[in-house]
């Protein structure tokens, strides 16, 4: 009857991944940004959702808490019910031997006044007493022992139906338990459901609103210097030094697609049907460098990210068009959110390999060596949209394209 619980196994993974989505919330910040009262205003709905997911996440530890010890008591008194189911088992098995052993003895006692009436011994032994108190004694005495065997056989009887009785119960306490214990397990299942579903790559709010905050403060000191005006209407365009691009350059001298943008089953945690918001390229060790794709201003930098490592952002404009392009797994980075950057500017190194959690790194989205780019339309300080998402202008978009050049351009 003994069980092997699991219970305490599951409610750690679901502990731990009800923390991960908490730690990760939504991309508050995912709008294009026109005026410099939209980057405030960005920073400060970033500040105010941090709070509302401080609070979420404050609950929720408290409502976890609160279920783990409930499932922690149904596991100890579901442990009690079969330690208590066992002896009830045992009790019945020494009380059916006690009724063999009775049955046993009765069988002697009556075979022995059967004896002893075939040859009137019985008789004798009855009215062989001297006085007629001995006589009732002696009459007494037999009886005595086939009563006290009956009466023990019929108590020993009631013992074993009340031990199948709590037999029945304890196993209907059990499974009252253990319904008790899924009902818990559901309740922090379903905190989890209530929260949308977030992008693996999207930052947590105190970066999110680290990097907000420098990029309303790198364009607010531009626009002073070049027109003399901070107010909210201010066009971002109007005071900003990024130069315009007539065209897109590769980030790497080389590389081949080794996994497209689009739909796929994902390396690491094998989730089929996962979009893939960039182009990932290979081909290239540690450390070489990466350059912005095209001129620009870095939005959003993130540092040893649980997927993605460390990431770039950078807001361009590209024949009059805006765009964000963006670079993961970074083994070093080499701008800060609010620097200018051209097509020559090297943000950073690849990473992948040292950096995978496989080899004892920090990012959990990577098997090796390479560069995740991406590219949207619009601009942004974190993962974009998945709807603003395009192909990166200039490359095939099929696993095995390969290029030996940074305008080696492809057209379709």
């Amino acid at each position: 009857m003994k069980k092997i619980s699991n219970y305490s196994l599951k409610i750690i993974l679901i502990i731990t991944i009800i923390v991960s989505i908490l730690i990760t919330p939504k991309n508050v910040s995912a709008t294009t940004a026109q005026t410099l009262g939209d980057l405030r205003r960005e920073y400060e709905s970033l500040v105010a959702e941090k709070s509302r997911y401080d609070n979420m996440t404050e609950a929720a530890k408290q409502e976890i808490a609160a279920k783990q010890a409930a499932i922690t008591k149904a596991e100890e008194e579901i442990t009690q019910a079969e330690d208590e189911y066992d002896e009830a088992e045992l009790a019945i098995v020494e009380s059916n031997e006690k009724i063999a052993s009775l049955e046993e003895e009765t069988k002697k006692i009556l075979l022995y006044m059967q004896q002893m009436q075939g040859q009137n011994a019985y008789v004798e032994y009855v009215t062989g007493a001297s006085s007629m108190t001995e006589l009732i004694m002696r009459a007494q005495a037999v009886n005595q022992v086939t009563a006290y065997i009956q009466t023990t056989t019929k108590n020993l009887e009631e013992e074993i139906k009340r031990n199948e009785e709590l037999k029945i119960e304890l196993e209907e306490k059990q499974k009252k338990l253990e319904e008790q214990i899924t009902s818990y397990e559901a309740v922090i299942a379903k905190q989890y459901e209530s929260i949308e579903e977030y992008s693996e790559f999207s930052l947590d709010l105190t970066t999110q609103i680290d990097n907000a905050k420098k990029l309303y403060d790198s364009y607010r000191s531009t626009c002073q210097s070049t027109i003399g005006r901070t107010d909210d209407d201010v066009i971002l365009t109007s005071c900003t030094n990024v130069p315009l691009n007539s065209g897109w350059l590769k980030p790497l001298n080389s590389g081949v697609v080794t996994s497209a943008q689009g739909y796929r089953t994902h390396p690491v945690t094998g989730q089929r049907y996962k979009f893939h918001a960039a182009v990932d390229i290979g081909g290239n060790k540690e450390g070489t460098p990466v350059y912005a794709a095209a001129s620009g201003i870095v939005s959003g930098v993130a540092y040893r990210t649980s997927c993605g490592g460390n990431r770039v952002y950078v807001q361009v404009n590209v024949d009059n068009t805006r765009y964000t392009t963006y670079y993961y797994h970074l083994l070093s980075i080499n701008v800060k959110v609010g620097d200018v950057v051209t097509q020559n500017t090297v943000i950073g190194t690849v990473g992948g390999g040292s950096t995978s959690t496989s080899r004892g790194g920090y990012d959990a989205c990577t098997t090796g060596a390479h560069l995740h780019f991406g590219v949207a339309e619009g601009w942004y300080s974190n993962e974009p949209p998945q709807s603003q998402v395009i192909v990166p202008p200039g490359f095939n978009n099929s696993v095995g394209y390969r290029f030996y050049s940074r305008a080696d351009f492809y057209t379709r």
